[in-house]
């Protein structure tokens, strides 16, 4: 039967009618968003087919106490080995604006640069809109979270002495015996440590109410606008798929862990504290657990657990391997026993950051690399402001290094 409103040239209305269905078609499952607001391809998969080329536009959500450190360092080793361009907070900050919510003129020189920077890592409240003046469409989006038990017990430690809710009580138990008792709205800007704190760095308000509705609004938009979500409980397991996800090598993902803190500076949370938290913190622990699902279920649907298996071994072996070249204790110590203090991470409220000794015999392409791979946050942001910004007056915590002369370097191996 034809068509109402078809000539009789029946054939050739059919192949305009299903031109026009197939043009339908595209447009239902491929939404081009004039915003980029939906910034995940659902038609593309995730792992790219090879031979694969670097993806160098990234974008990394940081957020608080969940390994960001370890992982920002990988990033900014990164930027440097291929010469790309960072976006960095600008004047004398180490954040994007944080806590506040993130706006393109946080990042230096972006009245002159304009969408043209390749990574962006620094700690900032997300704000889709606004990142996105500053990397250009093709960014790929990540970021990481961490369980919120153990999330809390290291915050309440890390900013002991700065949020309200945390320095009224005697320890992490007590806090959370009663929360309210000392989590006060007044304070809600120094709370943000003590409440929901990776809800509040995807942009949302940590005090929301647990609305399932509500929660899995939020949930959906975090996975259109992240292409993929790390777990900071599997970090190895996370840099292999990372590396498989920006088509990166394995040393792009190597890592020394940072900012991590002495376990004699770890209190032990009782199980009645374990479930208060979930209730407490009821949005984080639901966002955890949502997308540590996700992670597992794109492991198995890409690059299969067995295979994993294997790629972690060789990061650990190439990991030991870098440990025994770089390092004098072949581990983090203490910050009393950092030889050089240029290298000592932050100190913050009742923890003791740990860092690391390189060993005195390191020939200088060595030191230059084992160099940064230990270089604390702050030190590594200084340096590379001053990098990209010679003219600019340098920021604190600088730390003068030898720059990289070549485009591209190779890690060293061991002797």
């Amino acid at each position: 039967m034809k068509s109402p409103g078809c000539s009789s040239r029946y054939i050739k209305c059919l192949i305009v009618n299903l031109f026009l269905g197939l043009m339908f078609l595209s447009g239902f499952y491929h939404v081009k968003n004039r915003n980029f607001l939906i910034l995940k391809s659902h038609r593309e998969p995730l792992i790219p087919s090879m031979p694969c080329r670097a993806k160098t536009n990234v974008m990394f959500l940081k957020t608080h106490k969940t390994a960001s450190s370890t992982v920002l360092n990988i990033m900014f080793r990164f930027a440097e080995r291929y010469n790309l361009t960072v976006a960095l907070p600008a004047d004398y900050h180490v954040h994007l604006g944080y806590p506040k919510s993130f706006l393109a003129h946080f990042v230096e020189a972006f009245q002159s640069i304009g969408q043209n920077y390749n990574i962006m890592c620094n700690h900032l409240r997300f704000n889709p809109s606004e990142v996105q003046k500053v990397m250009a469409a093709n960014t790929f989006y990540f970021s990481i979270l961490r369980n919120p038990l153990s999330l809390l017990e290291s915050s309440y430690m890390y900013y002991k002495n700065i949020v309200p809710a945390f320095r009224l009580s005697k320890d992490v138990n007590e806090y959370l015996a009663s929360p309210v008792k000392y989590y006060h709205p007044k304070d809600t800007k120094e709370n943000i440590y003590a409440r929901n704190n990776m809800w509040f760095d995807f942009g949302y308000d940590n005090n929301a109410q647990d609305n399932k509705k509500y929660v899995q609004a939020v949930l959906k938009k975090i996975e259109e606008n992240f292409h993929l979500i790390l777990i900071a409980e599997y970090f190895d397991e996370s840099m292999i798929l990372l590396k498989h996800v920006l088509c990166w090598d394995l040393d792009d993902v190597i890592y020394f862990k940072l900012n991590s803190r002495s376990q004699d500076t770890v209190q032990t949370l009782t199980l009645e504290s374990k479930e208060r938290i979930k209730v407490w913190c009821s949005l984080d622990w639901q966002l955890y657990l949502h997308f540590n699902q996700s992670f597992w279920r794109t492991i198995e649907e890409t690059i299969g657990l067995q295979k994993m298996e294997k790629e972690v071994d060789r990061l650990r072996m190439r990991q030991k391997e870098l440990m025994e070249t770089c390092l004098s204790d072949q581990k983090a110590v203490k910050k009393d026993h950092i030889q050089n203090k240029a290298l000592l991470p932050f100190q913050s409220g009742a923890a003791n950051i740990l860092g690391y000794n390189l060993r005195q015999d390191l020939d200088n392409r060595a030191l230059r690399t084992c160099q940064r791979m230990v270089m604390p946050e702050l030190q590594y942001t200084s340096y590379l402001y001053a990098l990209q910004h010679p003219h600019k007056k340098r920021k604190p915590f600088g730390l003068s290094l030898p720059a990289f002369q070549e485009k591209k370097t190779q890690l060293p191996r061991p002797n």
